[in-house]
């Protein structure tokens, strides 16, 4: 038995930040959060989502649960083009991320939640 037999969440972060411009340092301090945790987010690379965590990216985007994540059932034909496509951006995404100047190493200390 696969996670995939049941489906999956898919995080909608990144598209988030880019309708509501702002960036992730932005993001990282308003939601006191480390930029990496942000990042993982993004790339849907989360195995347990925190709903403190949740509550304070809904509040800094000013945006609703359902408007950050969003459950793709199993074997859905759009669900697994729209996870290849998701895996593509979260690779770009990684690559943009190692090019980023240390100013980003300034994000606050990931907080225990």
């Amino acid at each position: 038995m696969e996670d995939n037999d049941y489906g999956y969440i898919r995080i909608h972060l990144g598209e988030l930040i880019r309708e509501k411009n702002i960036s992730k340092n932005k993001l990282s301090h308003r939601a006191e959060m480390q930029r990496t945790q942000i990042n993982h987010y993004c790339n849907n690379d989360i195995a347990r989502l925190d709903t403190a965590v949740l509550a304070r990216l809904c509040t800094v985007l000013d945006c609703r649960i359902e408007d950050l994540l969003e459950f793709v059932p199993p074997n859905s034909p759009a669900g697994d083009a729209q996870k290849s496509a998701s895996v593509q951006a979260a690779a770009i995404s990684k690559n943009a991320d190692a090019n980023v100047s240390e100013t980003d190493a300034s994000a606050p200390p990931e907080a225990d939640l």
